[in-house]
């Protein structure tokens, strides 16, 4: 599996609105200065994630982003496949090949994507939110979020 920049981002940028789930809409600048995203890469995954109906925009001067479903319905999975980050065992790789060694180590790497999106399927974004909650606690911090 390969994390790219695309998928880190998406996944600071949907933690950061689940922290300010309870406030107004956040501003793509807002998330973006937190967050350290360049304002424009962070706008073209806004717009994949909410295209999927993840976030909902909110127009206006006072405008900005929202969460469209609660944070335990969307998972780290989910959020990587919107934006093109998904698991792909050795690329486009014949399951049908002629040598053993290939037919079993492809068999192998493919029994290890399942269970690695399997398990980014089953961590949510609420999940995330007690994780950078109890971190915060235990280092006394206050105020501010980076991811």
């Amino acid at each position: 599996m390969k994390l790219t920049t695309r998928g880190h981002y998406s996944v600071k940028a949907m933690l950061d609105l689940t922290i300010h789930r309870n406030g107004p809409p956040q501003s793509i600048r807002a998330i973006a200065l937190r967050q350290n995203i360049s304002q424009h890469f962070l706008e073209q995954l806004l717009i994949k994630l909410r295209q999927a109906g993840y976030i909902r925009s909110v127009r206006g001067v006072q405008g900005g982003y929202l969460l469209a479903k609660p944070p335990a319905q969307i998972s780290l999975g989910a959020i990587l496949q919107v934006v093109g980050d998904g698991i792909e065992p050795l690329g486009k790789m014949s399951r049908d090949s002629d040598q053993a060694e290939d037919w079993v180590t492809f068999a192998l790497w493919s029994r290890v994507s399942t269970y690695v999106q399997t398990a980014l399927d089953q961590v949510s974004l609420e999940d995330l939110y007690y994780d950078t909650r109890s971190r915060q606690a235990s280092q006394s911090e206050e105020g501010g979020f980076i991811v």
